[in-house]
């Protein structure tokens, strides 16, 4: 089984964002995070996610997702976004990225667990620290979907 913690942030709410991802598989660890000139809080907690089962190289890994985020974890957990993908996510925001994590989400078994930020959980305070650092970093990418919609 592999452990996932995510976070995103940003900086100004929309304005600079990252996300910061830690995997751990036994005694392997990785690390990602990358940081975009202009998106949301929202998009960067998902975007996250998304990115460490893009990760992964295997179809069918068990993992488990450590997220801060209400926002991700209850639309998964709530099954709110299965709902919305039915309705063909009208009226909702961040449907290309809600879209990605379906497709992603399906090739593997996924469990995901809330935990508070900014608290004890170690891993957890790891992801804010790369998604800050990212937020903050040099080489910001364009969020396309966000830009798009505005």
């Amino acid at each position: 089984m592999i452990k996932i913690y995510t976070d995103g942030a940003s900086r100004g709410n929309p304005g600079p964002g990252g996300y910061g991802v830690v995997m751990i598989a036994g005694t392997h660890r990785k690390e990602i995070a990358e940081g975009f000139k202009l998106t949301t809080n929202n998009r960067m907690e998902l975007l996250s996610v998304i990115v460490a089962l893009e990760t992964l190289k295997k179809e069918g890994t068990t993992v488990t997702i450590y997220s801060d985020s209400k926002y991700v974890v209850d639309s998964v957990e709530q099954k709110w976004v299965f709902g919305w993908e039915k309705k063909n996510f009208k009226g909702k925001k961040n449907e290309d990225l809600w879209k990605r994590f379906l497709k992603i989400y399906r090739k593997h078994i996924v469990k995901f667990v809330w935990v508070k930020g900014h608290s004890s959980n170690v891993e957890n305070n790891r992801c804010d620290e790369l998604a800050v650092e990212a937020a903050l970093g040099g080489h910001l990418k364009v969020d396309h979907g966000y830009e798009e919609s505005l």
